[in-house]
């Protein structure tokens, strides 16, 4: 493993805020499917890691893109971090101190949008009760400073851009625009007034039209209300745009982190760098694409996990440098919760770039 401190690109990445949440250790499997009659005989699935070994912190007021291909772990760890998932290991810090049974008062402050807003929404429910629904599941009636549940659900909206409020109340999810659900279901989360949102991919399924809007949106919230804001995605170009830092995944560990400048523009794990090759330029012009099998969490490789893609082994760049031989049989620690631009790679240990 090999850590490259760079300067930092604000105060939330220097260590002038503080962590609101803090990941140690995390790990999340499941256990693999086996057919009807392995089932009955009791033999199980083999165990899939998908999240083996995860350190992580998110600062106040910080937006942190948590990137990587579908399949490497990453809305696992932030489903664990949001408690809907029980981990097998690790913890999980709010304030500085473990969740154990705190987790309804933590759901009031951590609130999570979903990647598809028209599941995330029920339709028999008008848009009032849709956003209402927070307030009432935690038995909020009025605000902190008297304000009744209508006068916090419009703020809500008002404040997710659905203005006037009032107009939307009686509406149902399916006589909204695809952009307009998105809002509602930000709005749901804002009436609570969290101090963390999980953003599970919040505008893959919007057209390219409103996807800025969203992203707009979500950096004013983060200005104006200070939220942190963790942002779950498979696109670096959407992570540029938005965010601090960004930590990337692959197979259930994080291979890079650090301020969002340095790993994009100086990426250090050949991973990083493959990601970055498939946005598109300028012109609409992919470049190759990434090669090889989608990693599988039950058969975790020996070594770096990424070596059978690496287009360092594959080109015999490793074995020039020396370092083949363990990038296919020395495992890599996990990386921990960094401030500065780390990286696991043995290239990089070298100094070498991907």
């Amino acid at each position: 493993m090999s850590a490259e401190a760079v300067p930092a690109r604000d105060a939330t990445a220097s260590g002038e805020a503080r962590a609101i949440i803090e990941v140690r250790g995390l790990e999340v499997g499941f256990e693999g499917r086996v057919g009807v009659l392995a089932g009955l005989l009791g033999r199980r699935g083999a165990r899939a890691r998908a999240v083996d070994g995860v350190d992580l912190d998110l600062y106040e007021g910080e937006v942190l893109a948590l990137a990587g291909e579908s399949g490497c772990g990453k809305t696992t760890t932030a489903r664990a971090i949001m408690g809907l998932l029980r981990p097998q290991a690790g913890e999980i810090r709010f304030e500085g101190r473990p969740l154990g049974r705190r987790l309804r008062a933590y759901r009031r402050e951590v609130q999570m949008v979903f990647q598809d807003p028209t599941g995330s929404l029920n339709p028999r429910k008008t848009i009032y009760e849709i956003v209402a629904e927070g307030l009432r599941i935690h038995r909020i009636s009025q605000g902190p400073n008297g304000e009744t549940e209508e006068e916090l659900v419009a703020r809500a909206l008002s404040r997710a851009g659905l203005r006037p409020p009032e107009r939307f109340y009686l509406l149902y999810p399916h006589e909204l625009s695809g952009g307009q659900r998105q809002r509602v279901v930000i709005a749901g989360a804002l009436v609570l007034d969290p101090r963390v949102i999980v953003a599970d991919e919040p505008v893959s399924n919007l057209d390219a039209s409103v996807r800025g809007e969203i992203l707009a949106l979500l950096m004013k919230l983060r200005e104006e209300l200070r939220i942190s804001i963790l942002v779950v995605t498979h696109d670096l170009g959407l992570a540029w745009t938005v965010a601090d830092r960004v930590a990337v995944m692959y197979l259930g560990r994080i291979v890079e982190i650090g301020p969002a400048e340095e790993v994009l523009q100086r990426p250090r794990h050949p991973y990083t760098r493959a990601l970055l090759d498939v946005v598109p330029e300028a012109g609409g012009i992919d470049r190759p694409i990434l090669s090889g099998e989608p990693p599988d969490p039950t058969r975790v490789p020996n070594g770096c996990r990424f070596h059978p893609r690496c287009p360092a082994v594959a080109s015999g760049r490793a074995a020039r440098l020396g370092i083949e031989e363990r990038c296919r049989t020395v495992p890599l620690a996990p990386l921990p919760a960094a401030q500065d631009h780390l990286v696991a790679c043995y290239l990089a240990e070298l100094g070498e770039r991907p």
